[in-house]
């Protein structure tokens, strides 16, 4: 059921039906595009080789938190506390990266994945609503941070010379080591969305619940996973950062969540379940961060600007998404 609604337009679709369905799933895609080879054209600066590693690198960590909550989103949730879960798995990461790689990384994914566990069992079965269960968990998340580190005075150092500060900092053929990682995650996440029964479920639970009951979808289970994997992810990349940081800065993570939603909306997931894709999330990402390093590359526009615009641009993707939406089911 949910699977084939990721697939390519049937053949029996009218042509207007087929280009609104293409435009839904890849109109991000040619806006990318087109955002790209503007700026080339604007900025001598923009395709430079440092300058494009710096966005590849600041776009992985909000590419990892994206990638849990698009599995999230199509299941027709939604998860506030991925923010305040990425500084905490950073804070935790770095301050157990002194008892080894292996307390670095499993430390930041077992809390974070732990509180995406109970945020997954208090919506799935207590029937509580997301907003209000991962608005709970971002505060007693953020809560957790500042114990953690003396109200925020406390900052915990990665040692450079540690295979941790490597996994964050080496280069594999030119290319920082947590884009190779969030492309393997990106890789992994498709594969699991498309080609598995936990896939279908996924979009089975978004597309109609009740249906998905009827049919035979653990529709409990599902939930509670998905929002799991949406916290392991926010923590694995507060680890990553961590890493790349060789510090866990506590101040990380504010309004990433909002950052993650728009960048997985703006990718053609919709907000309302039961449609998406995880390489609509990825192009989300990067648009976000392409448009960000344009304001930069401006100078004169503060970092104010940034958000103004991308939250412009959300809302005409909203807007554009209702519309196809309707046209399709008109048609």
């Amino acid at each position: 059921m949910g699977k084939a609604l990721q697939e390519e337009p049937a053949t029996g679709l009218s042509r207007s039906e087929r280009l609104s369905a293409l435009a839904q799933q890849h109109g991000a895609l040619v806006t990318l595009v087109v955002a790209v080879v503007a700026a080339s054209i604007g900025f001598d600066t923009f395709l430079t080789v440092d300058n494009l590693q710096n966005m590849a690198v600041s776009s992985a960590f909000l590419a990892v938190v994206a990638l849990g909550m698009t599995f999230v989103i199509v299941t027709g949730g939604i998860d506030l506390s991925v923010g305040s879960l990425f500084a905490l798995g950073g804070v935790l990461a770095a301050w157990g990266s002194r008892y080894g790689t292996v307390v670095a990384l499993t430390l930041p994914l077992a809390v974070c994945g732990l509180i995406g566990l109970v945020n997954g069992l208090l919506i799935a079965r207590s029937r509580l609503a997301p907003f209000i269960v991962t608005l709970a968990a971002m505060l007693g998340a953020r809560g957790i941070l500042l114990s953690v580190t003396d109200e925020g005075s406390r900052t915990y150092l990665v040692d450079k010379d540690s295979f941790f500060a490597h996994l964050g900092q080496d280069e594999v053929l030119g290319i920082a080591a947590p884009v190779w990682i969030t492309v393997a995650l990106f890789v992994a996440g498709a594969v699991v969305l498309r080609r598995t029964r936990f896939g279908q479920y996924v979009y089975a639970v978004g597309g109609n619940e009740d249906a998905a009951a009827l049919m035979g979808a653990p529709v409990a289970r599902t939930k509670i996973a998905v929002y799991t994997v949406s916290g392991l992810c926010a923590g694995l990349a507060g680890a990553l950062n961590a890493a790349w940081l060789v510090s866990g800065v506590t101040i990380l993570g504010s309004g990433m969540e909002l950052e993650a939603i728009s960048a997985v909306v703006i990718g053609g997931t919709l907000l309302t379940g039961g449609f998406g894709f995880i390489s609509g999330s990825l192009v989300g990402v990067l648009l976000l961060k392409v448009i960000q390093n344009v304001i930069n590359q401006i100078g004169s526009l503060g970092s104010a600007y940034q958000q103004v615009v991308s939250g412009a641009f959300l809302a005409l993707v909203v807007i554009a998404q209702t519309w196809l939406g309707r046209r399709r089911r008109v048609l």
